[in-house]
């Protein structure tokens, strides 16, 4: 079994902008790989030096990550700056309260981060967000951000996120030094351990460098092939898939070159089939499997 530890926080770009990557290496691998998820906590506070430069329009530079990476990302300006605290501890709850629910619940609040207004160190807003997830409590989950167990993990998590100094991360100079004296992962570092080998994938990579980490740790593990249509990835992501999500997913051996445009083509394909929806999501779709109403549901909601 090849361990795989993901260094991420729900405030950075690049950990969003990440996403294709690990909706990849979920599909290929399923759970021939042990994952465990680490927060950063980028910003536990926001100084009043901040929040007095705070530039609204500063989010016009998301362009660039929308552009180069293809997730959506909605370019409203946010009405304040915005510590990463309360979400990573959502995050740390959910793993505390639902074990590995926490992998959905940091996807929710990346997602809501870059398409909405949301505010990350807000309760109630957080809360709203982790509503709408299926399969998870919100309430207990935002009711536990100031229980000393989910405090004391998430320092934990912080510790260890701050503990890069002499791995390959600081080599290829993707470590973040702003703290003075720390050498910390930046999102979305992944550690891949087997046995006694460790590999070091620091900061953003494309695709293949963690494909490259995992052959090498296990030349035998089973790879999925993508699959032709979306169809397949409709049921195994029940959350939904962004448009680079799934053009990433279906990219084709051996370059695996994703192509946005074919994968919205198929993906509305697949909505004129009845086999998914499209919502809205900051600039661009979310692409999600068709759900058939209950006939009891349909016929209570008549009734009210």
């Amino acid at each position: 079994m090849i361990r795989a530890t993901l260094f991420s926080d729900a405030g950075c770009p690049w950990g969003y902008s990440a996403n294709p990557a690990f909706r990849v290496l979920e599909w290929r691998y399923g759970d021939q790989i042990e994952w465990r998820l680490v927060v950063i906590g980028l910003r536990d506070e926001v100084s009043e030096r901040v929040q007095q430069q705070f530039d609204p329009a500063g989010v016009a530079r998301l362009i660039i990550f929308r552009n180069r990476y293809g997730m959506p990302f909605s370019l409203q300006p946010k009405s304040r700056a915005a510590s990463t605290s309360r979400g990573c501890r959502a995050v740390v709850a959910a793993r505390l309260l639902f074990p590995g629910s926490e992998f959905r619940v940091l996807r929710a609040l990346q997602l809501a981060n870059f398409t909405t207004t949301l505010l990350l160190d807000d309760d109630e807003q957080i809360r709203k967000v982790l509503a709408e997830v299926s399969g998870i409590d919100a309430d207990a989950i935002v009711g536990r951000l100031d229980d000393p167990e989910v405090v004391a993990a998430y320092e934990r998590d912080k510790a260890e996120a701050r503990n890069a100094r002499g791995t390959a991360i600081e080599a290829q100079g993707k470590a973040s030094t702003a703290e003075p004296g720390v050498v910390r992962y930046t999102a979305p570092s992944v550690v891949f351990e087997r046995e006694e080998q460790r590999l070091v994938a620091g900061g953003w990579q494309p695709t293949l460098a963690y494909d490259l980490c995992i052959a090498n740790l296990d030349p035998t593990i089973i790879r999925t092939a993508p699959p032709e249509t979306p169809v397949p990835l409709l049921e195994r992501f029940p959350d939904g898939l962004t448009t680079a999500e799934t053009a990433a997913l279906l990219a084709q051996p051996p370059d695996y070159i994703p192509d946005l445009d074919a994968a919205e083509q198929a993906m509305v394909k697949c909505v004129a089939d009845g086999v998914a929806t499209r919502e809205s999501l900051g600039g661009g779709p979310l692409w999600l499997p068709h759900r058939v109403r209950e006939p009891e549901a349909e016929h209570a909601g008549a009734a009210t």
